[in-house]
């Protein structure tokens, strides 16, 4: 590995940024990656895997001030930033950025709320906090991309603990050598498999990330060691877990200037990379007006990548079928609402109509393509060959639209769970985040 100082520089960018740096349009898109995370969390909180997690904290003697999203029970600042962050990636419904090769907002936002909320930080604090994290999350993942996520590891587990250490050093205040430190304490905790996707430990990672984070970061204000070079030293995070090392790439100007602007929200329930074939298969669907029995056969074009990612073939469950190719075109050719998490459970996945449509189906793996591009052909029964083609990594142009997706995706997912009332309140707290003086009343505003 290059001695290079990436580390420092990386830190140095993140500690030093501040409001006036922030573009208005950055203030927006944090807001809306807020609705997107709390929407997400309040319904993931009800997952069986919250229940657990919160029952050990709980037997742990873990019980403190700290709030959970969508739960009536509180913990210590640490315990909520893991329970917070599994919680917010259970259902697997939440941002994405291609930059990063993962989900950067369920790692920064967990941390930033638990130490918010317990130092009566302000919002713009928080949203200075956010931006820090979230930029971080691409530099790092450009760093180590692509062999970093290709040798097995789960990015959001892995470069998601380097975001939130980052957002919780900026709201700590912490120097940029202080938080170069910091990231060495989180580089050797940073772990995450994606052998453990379609399992309870796929979110978990999520939240371990954004609780070693916030630990590194305490830590490091209070004098603990470390490298201040963990990412590009030999035996670093970068030589350990990758082989790459693509600093102009880190330290590079992203697309649209921020990494923030290519953040990308999920419509589907399911893993990102399943979303452009559902796309694909919606609008043929759509388009041609046919019934399912009508199908000979489904063939699916996408990059190689995704066989790693998301290719249950024969999926049992509705944990599986979330990373089901097969599975999730399936459900779109027959109709099936995707965005609905209630469709995302055993009885779907193993209906018959569903399972034959994916037998019919065929996957060409394609090296070198861009993960976010689908190609389908369908033939019918009378030789009929309807074609599709969708690129899912395509940013919105239009805010006020995507606004108006994301606050309909939120009144969806919170309205069951904190009422009429309690959905308003929150969505209230978070417009109003950057005139707020102690983010503990957005959090508070998130409980049950």
């Amino acid at each position: 590995m290059a001695a290079v100082a990436v580390t420092a520089e990386i830190a140095r960018r993140a500690a030093v940024l501040a409001w006036g740096d922030l573009p208005d349009d950055l203030v927006e898109r944090t807001k809306q990656c807020l609705l997107d995370w709390f929407a997400v969390t309040v319904a993931g909180a009800q997952d069986e895997l919250t229940d657990i997690l919160v029952r050990e904290a709980l037997e742990d003697g873990a019980k403190g001030p700290a709030t959970l999203v969508g739960r009536s029970e509180k913990t210590l600042p640490s315990t909520a930033a893991l329970i917070n962050g599994a919680a917010s990636h259970a259902l697997d419904y939440d941002d994405v950025n291609f930059a990063m090769g993962g989900h950067p907002t369920v790692t920064v936002v967990p941390a930033l709320l638990a130490l918010g909320e317990q130092m009566k930080a302000s919002g713009r604090l928080f949203i200075e906090s956010f931006v820090a994290g979230y930029e971080t999350s691409g530099r790092v993942g450009r760093l180590v991309a692509p062999s970093h996520y290709l040798k097995g590891f789960h990015v959001t587990g892995t470069v998601g603990s380097f975001s939130a250490t980052a957002a919780a050093g900026r709201m700590l205040g912490l120097s940029d050598s202080q938080l170069a430190v910091a990231f060495g304490i989180a580089a050797t905790q940073a772990a995450g498999l994606k052998s453990n996707f379609g399992t309870m430990c796929k979110p978990l990672h999520a939240g371990t990330a954004s609780e070693h984070g916030l630990r590194a970061a305490r830590l490091a204000a209070k004098g603990f060691t470390a490298r201040g070079d963990s990412l590009e030293c030999d035996q670093g995070f970068a030589s350990s877990q990758s082989d790459d090392l693509n600093v102009e790439s880190a330290l590079g100007e992203p697309p649209a200037g921020w990494h923030l602007r290519n953040n990308l929200f999920k419509y589907h329930a399911a893993c990102y990379l399943t979303h452009a074939p559902i796309e694909c298969a919606k609008e043929i669907r759509l388009r041609n007006n046919f019934p399912p029995e009508r199908v000979r056969t489904i063939v699916l074009r996408i990059d190689s990548g995704a066989d790693k990612v998301c290719n249950i073939e024969s999926p049992t469950t509705g944990l599986e079928a979330k990373f089901s190719l097969r599975q999730t075109v399936a459900m779109a050719l027959t109709g099936v609402d995707t965005a609905n998490l209630d469709s995302f459970n055993d009885a779907v996945t193993q209906e018959p109509r569903i399972k034959s449509l994916r037998d019919k189906m065929s996957i060409e793996f394609k090296p070198d393509w861009a993960k976010s591009v689908s190609e389908m052909a369908i033939q019918l029964d009378d030789g009929t060959m309807i074609e599709a083609t969708h690129d899912s990594g395509i940013p919105w142009a239009d805010l006020a639209k995507q606004r108006t997706a994301l606050e309909t995706k939120f009144e969806s997912l919170v309205t069951p769970v904190l009422g009429a009332a309690g959905t308003r309140r929150l969505a209230d707290a978070i417009e109003r985040i950057d005139s707020l003086t102690d983010v503990g009343e957005l959090a508070r505003a998130s409980a049950k």
